[in-house]
């Protein structure tokens, strides 16, 4: 029997835990920093809250990504559903959960990313994450 594959990784940030959190969730701040490397939020749409669902754009090449709130408590944990309905091979549907640890002037943020619907590759999504995290890392400290 083999493990199921997932990804988790922890970071601390140089902010408190209210900035952070709305970093993560507010259509106009993931718009700056949200998504792997080279690729941009174009566009970004967020109901916040149970059952809400929320819509991502990235570029270049036009992929979408969407999922549903199963869990919001502001501004300590996320959970969503994870699904890129364009611009991806992959598919399957999985689960990204976010805690975010306060630490006063600073926060500890945990990620997992699993329950994925079916085989395929996940290394991907740790490279993408981590690369994201940077990205999120560099907002909050006031880079472009």
């Amino acid at each position: 029997m083999t493990e199921p594959a997932f990804v988790r990784l922890v970071e601390i940030f140089d902010a408190p835990r209210d900035r952070v959190f709305a970093a993560w969730t507010e259509p106009e701040q993931l718009e700056r920093w949200w998504g792997p490397g080279r690729f941009t939020t174009t566009r970004a749409v967020v109901d916040l809250r149970p059952g809400g669902r929320y819509e991502l754009t990235l570029e270049p090449g036009a992929m979408q990504l969407v999922g549903e709130f199963r869990e919001v408590v502001a501004p300590e944990r996320l959970v969503y559903t994870w699904r890129w309905a364009a611009g991806v091979a992959d598919t399957r549907e999985s689960l990204v959960t976010v805690e975010f640890r306060d630490l006063g002037a600073r926060t500890e943020v945990v990620l997992v990313h699993d329950s994925f619907a079916g085989p395929g590759p996940v290394d991907m999504y740790g490279a993408g994450w981590a690369s994201g995290l940077g990205k999120l890392r560099r907002h909050l400290e006031g880079e472009p």
